[in-house]
């Protein structure tokens, strides 16, 4: 009776295991640590646009609307790479290059989330987010993920653009439109996506070469990578400066503008060592500029949150 009687139990805990399994492979096509990082700026747009907190039901709607939209993304993007990803170390591990979600499988769990998040957007928040997410969603998938990762050096640049689009997304959700506050936050994010993605794309230099993508540190040498990521850092640092003025009417003050200064001094410095290691010719530990830019972005918008409810 005993054995008869762990038999289910067994055969229901293999079943729970492997329910896991395919739950957690198709979160992980969504790439969620990627998501983190984008409703990290929507918040702060929200709050600026609401000159203090958005209503709760609004924020929620939102921020699971455009998690959804960056799934679907993210989602396309994992199915259109499936080529190359398997060609990467970085990312031989991810859901499509392993077997545990098939390709049609995952083209349509991407149809489903890009269809969910555009209608629960234009029914909860406004219509111009709703297609401001329809916009992102196209363009990640298919303009960048299609054309520009596999033909040009400059698809950072190019893809940097979908990258910011949750600011403009939850500024929209609020107002229904869009303001020049919106528009330099958003010049911030898309600024700082190169310093941020050149130094990840100089660790996994190797893996870019293998598969074949013309990213920049692949198609040029380093130094030149090196002086380029600290343009970047610099012009980011000024357009983040340049939110005092056109965001005074929204509560942006000299509060905001000192933490802007000192976070920026702060990548601009750490930009700089990184092209003085690779100008000396020795280990140039790229992802240390990496973990220092995620960290500068989280606070910098901190600081937007802290100057709208002041």
């Amino acid at each position: 009776m005993t054995a008869l009687s762990e038999r289910p139990a067994a055969s229901s805990a293999r079943l729970s295991t492997r329910l896991r399994s395919r739950i957690g492979a198709y979160v992980g096509l969504t790439k969620p640590r990627i998501i983190e990082l984008l409703l990290v700026t929507t918040v702060p747009a929200m709050m600026l646009a609401a000159r203090g907190w958005p209503s709760l039901p609004l924020l929620l709607w939102t921020l699971l609307g455009g998690t959804l939209a960056a799934g679907a993304a993210n989602v396309f993007n994992c199915y259109f790479d499936r080529d190359i990803d398997r060609l990467m170390e970085r990312t031989q591990k991810r859901p499509l290059v392993t077997g545990q979600v098939s390709p049609r499988a995952a083209l349509v769990f991407g149809v489903v989330l890009t269809v969910t998040s555009i209608v629960l957007l234009a029914l909860t928040t406004t219509p111009l987010a709703a297609a401001l997410a329809a916009a992102a969603i196209f363009y990640y998938a298919v303009l960048y993920t299609m054309v520009f990762k596999r033909h040009t050096r400059r698809s950072t640049e190019w893809g940097g653009v979908p990258g910011a689009a949750p600011v403009l997304i939850g500024w929209a959700a609020v107002t229904g439109s869009l303001d020049w506050p919106a528009v330099v936050v958003f010049g911030v994010v898309f600024c700082w996506q190169m310093p941020h993605f050149w130094a990840l794309a100089l660790r996994f230099k190797d893996d870019y070469a293998r598969a074949d993508v013309p990213m920049l540190p692949v198609v040029t040498s380093a130094l030149s990578v090196g002086r380029q990521t600290v343009a970047w850092a610099w012009v980011t640092v000024a357009v983040s400066l340049s939110l005092w003025p056109v965001a005074e009417d929204y509560g942006i003050g000299p509060g905001y503008t000192i933490a802007a200064a000192l976070l920026g001094g702060w990548f601009i410095v750490e930009s700089h060592r990184l092209l003085r290691r690779i100008a000396g010719g020795g280990d140039t530990r790229p992802m240390q500029l990496f973990h220092v830019s995620i960290s500068y972005l989280a606070l910098l918008m901190v600081a937007i949150v802290v100057d709208a409810i002041v």
